[in-house]
């Protein structure tokens, strides 16, 4: 049996909430992933249950591989459709918040959605929480924020009369925030949950190949190319680092999602504790996406906070610099020698 993860004021609150107010948005993060998409498509198919049509908002584009996803095709992206969305955001009943912790994390919609009179309800594993929500269900030790979802349907008794368009969301969203069950997933009550997914016929397998089997021969191509040409190994720090350059992304027509995992792959080196990707934006000069990946104890979220401006958990976080590539590598590497002790 799953411990709860809201007291009884909580969930009557939330079970409240849910069922008593209209105009219902949903919200994710800015780069939406696996968990932003996965925790927002399965808390629409909560709300169309309980007989509301909720408005489900993404900030931008998101990655190719995760356009099978049930419902995908309801989802309003705010940077093509800003005026509707802000019309929405000022008579909405109730936001709810999925998969981040503060509004500058959905980039240019963090105004509106701060802004808005409505009730917001956050359900998030980020650390540090820094909205002002009625209901607030905030656990950093959560595999991703589909578990989390997952665990306050189960609580408000609405699981038995969901389906698969309700458990294939909440399966991809934990996967992908675990690199396929493969860090940050040892609780026991994340194979529960699994267990309790697979009852509603979804077929895991196919999810899997979904998400991770699912790119175009220029995205294989790209790997190539980063491992052999672009990967420099620390070997005495233990770390390593790759940059993708605006023409790198060009030469091998990348589109959103083709850069998704990489940053693991370093971490197949023997021995090797953190990699960072360093990667050029498309279409802003002088703006590099960071992404970190480590192993064990080493926290790469305060690497990515203390030279990054970023954060996120302890083996897989992210952040952004407002530089050259150049000057970011310099940066890599001063962060590879403050952190060398931990590192070595």
């Amino acid at each position: 049996m799953l411990e709860p993860i809201m007291t009884d004021g909580e969930c009557s609150t939330l079970r409240s909430l849910l069922e008593n107010t209209q105009t219902v948005v949903l919200c994710c993060h800015q780069n939406p992933d696996g968990d932003a998409l996965g925790s927002m498509l399965a808390m629409g198919e909560v709300l169309r249950y309980l007989g509301k049509e909720p408005l489900m908002v993404v900030p931008d584009q998101y990655p190719d591989y995760l356009h099978w996803l049930p419902n995908s095709e309801k989802l309003v992206r705010y940077d093509k459709r800003p005026e509707y969305v802000d019309t929405v955001l000022k008579i909405a009943d109730l936001i709810i918040c999925l998969d981040f912790n503060a509004f500058s994390r959905t980039d240019e919609m963090a105004s509106a959605l701060a802004s808005s009179p409505a009730k917001k309800v956050l359900i998030d594993h980020h650390p540090e929480p820094d909205i002002d929500a009625t209901v607030c269900v905030s656990h950093p030790e959560a595999s991703s924020t589909a578990e989390l979802v997952f665990r306050v349907v189960w609580q408000l008794g609405y699981f038995e009369q969901l389906g698969k368009h309700f458990a294939g969301p909440i399966y991809c969203g934990m996967m992908t925030d675990t690199g396929g069950f493969t860090y940050n997933s040892n609780h026991p009550d994340i194979f529960m949950i699994i267990s309790e997914l697979l009852t509603k016929n979804i077929d895991k397998d196919k999810i899997y190949r979904n998400v991770y089997h699912n790119y175009s021969e220029h995205r294989l191509r790209l790997v190539g190319h980063v491992l052999c040409n672009r990967l420099v190994v620390d070997e005495e720090r233990h770390a390593a680092f790759y940059t993708l350059s605006r023409e790198d992304l060009k030469r091998f027509h990348f589109i959103k999602g083709d850069a998704e995992g990489l940053v693991n792959m370093p971490l197949q080196i023997k021995g090797l504790k953190l990699s960072i990707s360093l990667r050029e934006d498309t279409d802003r000069d002088n703006t590099i996406w960071v992404s970190l990946r480590s192993v064990d104890d080493f926290p790469c979220n305060e690497v990515a906070a203390r030279f990054f401006n970023g954060g996120g958990h302890l083996n897989a976080s992210g952040g952004r610099l407002n530089c050259s590539l150049d000057e970011a590598v310099e940066i890599v590497k001063q962060a590879f020698i403050a952190f060398e002790d931990t590192l070595k």
